[in-house]
């Protein structure tokens, strides 16, 4: 009965889902791709996953998409003869995970419309698929259990923000919960949570973080120069990268850095937003400030940097590189109350980090960096540019940082393993 009303309902909302999908695609200067949302996949790119067995991993955006990494390494080494899907949800996940080696087709995921996502599992015919942290489609679920073919929720999560909403809505969850063979979610809070929303107790179980299976990369200071070279960096220059920063937060990062490159006169600064479309009003804002930048798309006729310019990030995927590259992170999302974002980035490149209050969605992890003294946290903009300042005066401070987060990183890996244990079961 439940799905019967769900379907009549997701006809009455096609429509308006739509319209959102185009306006969103339309404001951010990217193609709807309607054709894949509704399961259509062009059989000359089906051509490379054809007589093969295929895993199908989903990552709803860039986040997903970058813990996935780790796993879809070990599923490429395990498994050399299986074709890997990877669809997402969001242009920016799609974006990041199109440039992944490891995968042989990226799509975008369907409508949650029962022809739909009929027509994509017919046509992609997974062996297994594995669903990145909590995406909770009824259909999707569904069709694929009718089929046969077994569903993991890999590295799932619930934050506090989401718990009391999906809890309210239990009722309509638990019918999808069930449908999954196996729930590994972050920690035993994350599992408790998921079974008090309908999950299957006995199938559901607590296996880490694949954040933290990210590849250590600290650079040395050869790398490091490669990599400053490759975007006309000297070598000699502090770099502050402040990533994933939304609206309300660069406003803020340009004022501190203005503030210190009036006393250091051996800084560089990385602007990354969040959402690229934004680059025009930060680039604004960087023009009211009088401060000299130049764009990622345009560096290649900029020539080399001065000291107190900065480079204004106006792509996705580069995230790692800018990290390896840097001497302090800012993470964004942290002075807005938007829920933070990755603090295992910098930490497995050897590099300190600096957020403010609002780090809701990565409560477990924030909790890890200060234990393990990897990052600082500040509570105001003004105690941004004091840390920002400590940090920028002391070569050892920021080395001794830098280095407990490679330390947490290696302490609190295994995630991946734990998750090829449940997968070999399938495969």
């Amino acid at each position: 009965m439940f799905f019967f009303v769900y379907n009549i309902l997701s006809i009455f909302l096609l429509f308006p889902v739509i319209i959102y999908h185009l306006y969103r695609s339309v404001s951010r200067g990217r193609p709807p791709a309607f054709r894949e949302r509704f399961g259509y996949i062009p059989a000359t790119e089906l051509a490379v996953i054809r007589n093969r067995p295929v895993i199908w991993l989903h990552a709803v955006s860039v986040g997903e998409s970058i813990a996935a990494k780790p796993l879809l390494k070990e599923l490429r080494k395990r498994y050399p003869d299986h074709a890997i899907v990877v669809s997402n949800t969001t242009e920016t996940g799609r974006g990041i995970s199109s440039t992944f080696q490891e995968i042989d087709l990226c799509i975008y995921f369907p409508f949650d419309f029962l022809p739909a996502v009929n027509c994509i599992l017919e046509s992609i015919r997974p062996k297994l698929i594995i669903i990145m942290e909590t995406e909770i489609w009824p259909n999707f679920t569904r069709e694929a259990a009718r089929r046969g073919i077994p569903v993991l929720l890999a590295n799932g999560r619930i934050s506090d923000r989401s718990y009391e909403r999906y809890l309210k809505f239990s009722w309509f969850f638990r019918h999808a919960l069930q449908l999954f063979t196996h729930l590994c979610m972050q920690t035993q809070t994350d599992k408790e949570r998921i079974v008090a929303i309908g999950a299957p107790d006995e199938r559901t179980i607590a296996t880490g973080n694949l954040k933290y299976d990210i590849p250590v990369c600290a650079a040395n200071s050869e790398e490091k120069k490669r990599l400053r070279d490759t975007y006309g960096i000297p070598n000699d220059l502090i770099v502050l990268t402040a990533g994933s920063t939304h609206d309300g937060e660069e406003q803020h990062v340009i004022t501190m850095y203005k503030e210190l490159a009036a006393t250091s006169g051996n800084l560089f600064l990385i602007l990354v937003p969040r959402h690229p479309e934004r680059c025009a009003e930060v680039a604004a804002a960087l023009k009211g400030a009088d401060l000299t930048f130049a764009r990622r798309t345009t560096l290649s006729s900029t020539g080399l940097f001065k000291q107190s310019e900065v480079l204004l990030v106006d792509t996705i995927g580069e995230m790692m590189d800018l990290y390896a590259l840097s001497d302090i992170a800012f993470i964004g999302g942290s002075l807005v109350p938007t829920g933070g974002h990755n603090l295992l980035e910098p930490a497995s490149a050897g590099v300190v980090s600096v957020f403010g209050p609002h780090m809701t969605n990565f409560r477990e992890i924030t909790e890890l960096v200060l234990q393990y003294g990897a990052g600082i946290q500040v509570h105001s903009p003004a105690e941004l540019t004091v840390s920002m300042r400590t940090l920028v005066a002391s070569y050892e401070l920021r080395r001794v940082l830098g280095q407990n987060g490679l330390k947490m990183m290696r302490d609190n890996g295994g995630a991946t393993e734990r998750h090829m244990e449940i997968i070999a079961g399938y495969l």
